[in-house]
């Protein structure tokens, strides 16, 4: 038992006397960025950024502060803190548009953004931002070794921008509000022409559209099942073989039959 409390002691001791914990409590900035800078390069990133957040303010426009700056964005972004790697790699950018590492801090201050877009189905404030930061940086190095991965965390980010349209304009069918879905998936058509959910989209229009016809008083049943019968040839011009072509047949002959019913 003994021992055990000796080898403890002696574990505290060594400790509190290590060079981070005398860097921690010391007042030379000199020393606080060289353990930083050592803790940095062993990876030991969560104690670095507690010796650098002691030392920046002291240290921004001194010789040194382009090296502390980097070192602390990459300890941010190494750590998955990406909120302030972005930040901090913008910073970084800002500060130093000279610095042989511009290009590399402003793919991962934009990268930093990309992962904190959220699921498609949460708000997408921050993937509207991954998307601003990532094509400026597109344009701003259009030669960049990055420029492939950058292309292709822009492209997740329209995809789930896409996706989230998408589904909130099926939603609006789901829920019988047929005039918002017909808005909705007018709107992302429009916005999406090239879609993998185009023939999918083309269809909940088509059905929107008929339901609303179907479902309307007398006075606006024509206009609406002429609107569901171009639904219909929408469909079925975009692809002839759809597989919703039994259910969009059914569609039509109602459609065809209320129309003749209504023109007499």
């Amino acid at each position: 038992m003994n021992r055990i409390f000796a080898l403890l002691l002696v574990l505290v001791v060594f400790s509190a006397c290590s060079p981070y914990q005398k860097a921690l409590k010391s007042e030379d900035v000199g020393l606080k960025f060289d353990v930083a800078t050592k803790m940095y390069e062993k990876g030991k990133y969560t104690k670095a950024i507690r010796l650098f957040e002691q030392i920046a303010p002291a240290y921004r426009g001194k010789p040194q502060a382009e090296k502390m700056f980097y070192m602390y964005s990459k300890s941010f972004y190494a750590t998955k803190q990406y909120y302030s790697a972005g930040y901090q790699f913008e910073s970084f950018a800002s500060s130093y548009p000279k610095s042989e590492k511009i290009e590399e801090a402003s793919f991962l201050g934009a990268k930093s953004y990309s992962f904190l877009s959220p699921r498609y189905s949460l708000d997408q404030v921050d993937t509207y931002k991954a998307i601003d930061k990532l094509q400026s940086f597109i344009d701003n190095y259009p030669n960049s070794q990055y420029m492939a991965e950058a292309n292709a965390l822009a492209k997740g980010m329209r995809e789930k921008l896409e996706k989230k349209a998408f589904e909130i304009a099926k939603q609006y069918n789901t829920i019988m509000d047929y005039p918002s879905a017909l808005v909705a998936f007018d709107n992302f058509i429009a916005d999406f022409p090239g879609t993998p959910y185009k023939e999918e989209a083309l269809f909940y229009r088509l059905d929107s559209a008929y339901k609303l016809a179907v479902n309307s008083i007398q006075s606006k049943m024509q206009e609406r099942l002429t609107i569901a019968k171009v639904a219909y040839n929408n469909l079925i011009k975009f692809k002839a073989d759809t597989k919703y072509k039994a259910q969009a047949d059914e569609m039509l002959a109602k459609i065809d039959t209320d129309l003749k019913q209504n023109t007499k």
